[in-house]
């Protein structure tokens, strides 16, 4: 169960394919979290002020346009403008392996691809939400 955590799932940029994003919110709805979905072609910006607005312990992003590199430590940085750095941002997508240490290196807690199992993705969520909770208590 995940322990009634709000978590935020966001598409940044100009991406309009939210079929996984959408997918990832049901799963993660489903198994008990507490899911504010943004909607498509989001900036940074605007996800950062929905992360704190509705006050999550983690922010998922969805990248299938290959602006992954930019658009997620984008994200990481609006949080830390908008005085949250400690929401921990997960993200997923078409992201090439060779992309994974960039994108740790820019504060993304943990990445996702096609065809990684729905539990794996649900773990790391939970891990991050609780890994915040502990952080603000």
């Amino acid at each position: 169960m995940a322990e009634n955590f709000r978590v935020l799932i966001g598409k940044p940029g100009l991406d309009g394919h939210d079929r996984g994003a959408k997918f990832i919110a049901r799963a993660l709805r489903d198994a008990g979290f507490e899911v504010v979905y943004t909607g498509i072609r989001r900036t940074p910006e605007e996800i950062a002020a929905s992360a704190v607005q509705e006050d999550v312990a983690a922010v998922g992003l969805s990248s299938m346009s290959g602006a992954h590199l930019r658009l997620f430590p984008a994200v990481v940085e609006a949080l830390k403008q908008a005085g949250a750095p400690d929401i921990p941002v997960l993200g997923g997508g078409i992201i090439p392996q060779e992309d994974f240490d960039k994108l740790r290196n820019g504060g993304i807690h943990a990445i996702f691809t096609p065809g990684t199992p729905v539990q794996e993705i649900i773990d790391a969520f939970t891990t991050a939400c609780r890994s915040q909770h502990s952080q603000r208590s």
